[in-house]
């Protein structure tokens, strides 16, 4: 890809979903000279989006589409977006004066197969961190409940009228758990990715990022620790962890902070939405055993499958909402035909209530 365009600005794309841990790493990692890493560009997501646009727009969100659909199927869509891409990349880093950008994004999760189109030569760095963790800090930094009022996890207790009453930025950090987690997950198998867990990083910050420098063909030499230093450049931005503000250093303190912070009905949420599975796949058997000694249950395969199919109906429910009538899942799933919303939203909601009352079945059995 790059050879179509000449020089291309060297882009490495720092994945991971909201409350993981990535503000950190990209701030640890732009220590080194070489190195820029903008608070949360979202560049990507808005190229892969183009066309698509608010249904309230003046000029008829429908039309807008059309046009810009008939227009870009006549080019190659994929070398126009990098070469945007690229010119937006390399003014920015011709402005910090610096030769590697990392485009620290959390939702590029839910674009990945557009990424590797645009990109398939630039180097990923995966970051992962305790499910059980990311959901304290969403309870704890945004708010985002995990149980209703009658003590049951969240998922049990009218899950489909609760998705389409609550703010769509509530379900959808639970939707980052239960579809970005394992699409994530899934990822680390492709060349060029380096893989890091949270814990390992903030136990041994220094080696970490000596190691993903490395990766990265910088001279691990050039930083002498990992230090928290300045983060000024995020007082002047809305996106990134605020915290990152407060820190004087590197800790551990939030490794294990969810313990006390999700009470038993809470982590049972956690558990049923990421599966006792894919926790042991990331090498949180630890985590997980911890959890069911305090009374968690694992409900089976079956159960996280149907969450994880109420969420993918809602996101194309939201999808419609919001003016994208046809095309891809924004959540990077194929939309097959049985769950093809565009056509007939008020069918699909019917079907998000029919698999709703079918979990709660299943989990009223157990």
């Amino acid at each position: 890809m790059s050879g179509r365009f000449g020089r291309s600005p060297a882009v490495c794309f720092l994945l991971g979903i909201p409350r993981s841990g990535t503000t950190l790493l990209a701030h640890l990692l732009q220590h080194h000279p070489d190195i820029v890493a903008p608070p949360e560009p979202w560049l990507m997501l808005a190229l892969e989006a183009f066309g698509r646009v608010d249904q309230r727009h003046p000029a008829g969100s429908s039309l807008i589409k059309a046009a810009t659909s008939e227009f870009l199927g006549r080019i190659d869509r994929t070398i126009a977006s990098r070469a945007y891409a690229d010119a937006a990349y390399d003014q920015y880093l011709a402005d910090a004066g610096k030769r590697i950008i990392i485009d620290k994004t959390p939702r590029y999760w839910t674009v990945l197969e557009f990424l590797e189109s645009v990109y398939p030569e630039a180097p990923h760095i995966l970051l992962m961190r305790n499910p059980y963790a990311i959901a304290a800090s969403l309870k704890s930094t945004w708010g985002i409940p995990l149980r209703t009022e009658n003590q049951h996890s969240v998922s049990v207790s009218s899950l489909a009228d609760l998705m389409l009453r609550l703010p769509d930025v509530i379900i959808t950090s639970l939707a980052d758990l239960v579809l970005g987690l394992p699409k994530l997950a899934a990822h680390r198998s492709r060349p060029q990715t380096q893989f890091v867990q949270y814990e390992l990083l903030v136990a041994h910050p220094d080696e970490e990022i000596r190691r993903l420098l490395k990766g990265l063909g910088c001279d691990p030499a050039s930083v002498a620790s990992a230090g928290m230093r300045q983060a000024d450049y995020l007082r002047s931005s809305s996106f990134g962890d605020r915290k990152i503000l407060e820190r004087n250093a590197v800790d551990e303190s939030s490794v294990k902070s969810w313990q006390s912070q999700l009470s038993v009905e809470e982590m049972q949420t956690v558990t049923d939405l990421v599966g006792a599975e894919l926790l042991l796949e990331l090498g949180y058997e630890q985590e997980l055993l911890r959890a069911q000694k305090a009374g968690v249950l694992d409900r089976g395969a079956e159960v996280t499958e149907l969450y994880r199919r109420i969420f993918r109906t809602w996101w194309d429910v939201r999808s419609t909402k919001a003016g994208a009538l046809s095309g891809p899942s924004h959540a990077g799933e194929p939309v097959h035909t049985a769950w093809n919303v565009s056509e007939n939203r008020d069918a699909a909601i019917e079907m998000l209530r029919g698999e709703v009352a079918r979990l709660e079945q299943i989990l009223n059995n157990a």
